[in-house]
């Protein structure tokens, strides 16, 4: 017997036996599903089923990654609960969506089924032990409550027999845990895993998401140009033809009002030039190009008025479009860490996965941060929705406050 089959065969037994015990939590999930029901005849109790829909696909993602992780393959979950559902039909909508049905009918397969065959099949290896263990205890078990195991012992040479079952018990097990563990894989693969047509269907409700929130987020953008350039840098050059059309009516009079004039003039169109900047460094920071992510990143940094340090070794260039959204993310996060968070230190770290860049910014400051309509959390998970890229927010009372975001950055 080689080590390879063995190491194969005890990752097999350890497969049923955490799926045993997960089967175990399902049947918990299961009852509560049944007694949620009841209550969605109750005025309100509605309100119940989008929390409920997040447990559940909590809960199957976990087995997605489980079996996956098992299978060496990934298994396509449902998208996630949308955060913003307001009526009762987009409530009713969602839980009665084929992924939630999907995912409640796997529930319900791990919770009585797997569970049973799961529970039976790793007590096989136990009972071999039980047999080899028969032989020292079985003359101290009552007269009228033999041990038995499978059958009564009541005699030496009936506990000399208990070897041989162990060894039976052992060949039963070497056989029938593998093929119980494919077996549970096997099901809950198909049940987890969305159809080939459900999952185009995502993709392309994904796809058509992303695009209209990246046209969202490109209106809003040239609307945000136009009325910086038109109240701002518009406004401030006509003070400066203004002011210079004073200053040359004034070259008559004295030389100190002419100075005075065309020093206003001057400081007006320095105050035009720095707006124009702003302006084009709001469309894309120019220091993209001269320092790359990583400078950027640095100086963003470097000017938190909050002690702000930097994990940024290795990323490298990414697409523009990725290292100017990455840019706007890590700069609106140190600006409410600057305005609201009364930190006194803060992180970014920005790594590189693969084809995704991974961003965290936390600080230490008193927590309670929260994604409001119009805000600038909410403006960055619109500018990562425009690129399919996830955020998450986590802010406890007390704090600490940790912005995580993920960008596809493939080429």
């Amino acid at each position: 017997m080689t080590q390879g089959p063995v190491r194969r065969w005890l990752r097999d037994w350890r497969f049923v036996a955490v799926e045993a015990v997960t089967s175990a939590v399902s049947i918990l999930l299961f009852c509560a599903g049944l007694v949620l029901i009841p209550l969605m005849i109750i005025p309100g109790g509605v309100l119940l089923l989008p929390g409920a829909v997040r447990i559940l696909h909590g809960w199957s993602d976990r087995a997605r990654r489980r079996i996956g992780a098992y299978r060496d393959e990934s298994i396509r979950g449902p998208a996630p609960v949308p955060p913003d559902l307001r009526t009762i039909d987009e409530r009713i909508q969602l839980a009665f969506s084929p992924a939630t049905v999907r995912d409640a009918l796997w529930l319900a397969v791990d919770a009585v089924p797997l569970f049973s065959i799961s529970i039976v099949t790793i007590v096989i290896p136990l009972g071999a032990v039980n047999a080899l263990a028969v032989p020292f205890y079985w003359q101290y078990a009552p007269v009228d409550e033999p041990v038995t195991a499978p059958y009564p012992v009541t005699s030496w040479p009936l506990a000399a027999t208990m070897p041989l079952i162990a060894l039976v018990y052992v060949l039963i097990s070497w056989a029938l845990i593998p093929a119980v563990a494919r077996l549970l894989a096997l099901i809950s693969a198909r049940l987890l895993a969305a159809p080939l047509r459900s999952s185009l269907a995502e993709r392309v409700d994904a796809l058509t998401l992303s695009r209209a929130a990246a046209l969202d987020a490109h209106a809003a953008e040239l609307r945000r140009i136009e009325r910086d350039l038109h109240d701002g840098a518009q406004n401030r050059l006509v003070s400066v033809v203004m002011m210079l059309g004073i200053a040359e009516r004034s070259m008559q009079g004295e030389d100190g009002q002419t100075v005075e004039q065309l020093h206003r003039a001057q400081e007006a169109a320095t105050e035009a030039l720095s707006a124009l900047r702003r302006t084009v460094h709001d469309i894309y920071p120019p220091i993209l190009d001269e320092l790359g992510l990583e400078g950027a990143l640095a100086s963003l940094a470097g000017r938190s008025a909050v002690p702000c340090t930097l994990e940024a070794g290795g990323v490298g260039r990414v697409p523009a479009a990725v290292e100017s959204a990455t840019y706007f993310i890590v700069a609106e996060a140190l600006s409410n860490v600057n305005k609201h968070s009364a930190a006194t230190a803060a992180a970014v770290r920005v790594r590189r996965r693969e084809d995704v860049l991974e961003v965290a910014v936390e600080d230490d400051g008193v927590g309670g941060a929260v994604e409001r309509p119009g805000g600038g959390y909410a403006g960055i998970r619109k500018r990562l929705e425009a690129f399919e890229g996830a955020m998450t927010l986590t802010s406890p009372a007390g704090g600490p406050t940790v912005l995580r975001t993920e960008l596809p950055c493939g080429s």
